[in-house]
């Protein structure tokens, strides 16, 4: 620990911004935590950790944060996903090189929509 924080501030004297960023997500339901989740992205690395999760898993889906100018003219730009898995409960995934991005996270199996929202089934 001592060696990572020294490696920041020599960083930071050649102005490298070695910023942090955490997510926490919780979802509650009738009062009991459906899920509980912590998200840390540092230095380009991102730690995923599902605290807790009614279905035993919780499911992440990493959407880029902006689209390139000609992307905003199509509006599925942020409809594709740059990366989906799932943690189980009480465990943790590490993933290097991310760092821009928008996170969604679940207790359910499902492809979450761009506002983090759960897909409406189409009508038939």
């Amino acid at each position: 620990m001592k060696f990572q924080a020294l490696l920041y501030f020599v960083l930071s004297l050649f102005g490298c911004d070695v910023g942090r960023s955490t997510f926490v997500d919780r979802i509650v339901h009738d009062g009991a935590t459906a899920l509980d989740s912590r998200t840390v992205v540092e230095a380009g690395v991102a730690r995923f950790e599902c605290i807790r999760s009614a279905s035993g898993q919780c499911y992440y889906t990493l959407f880029p944060r902006d689209c390139s100018a000609a992307d905003k003219k199509d509006t599925g730009c942020l409809a594709r996903p740059i990366r989906q898995f799932a943690v189980a409960d009480g465990d943790t995934r590490q993933i290097a090189g991310l760092r821009d991005f928008r996170l969604c996270v679940s207790d359910e199996n499902v492809v979450a929509g761009t506002g983090c929202s759960t897909p409406k089934p189409s009508a038939r």
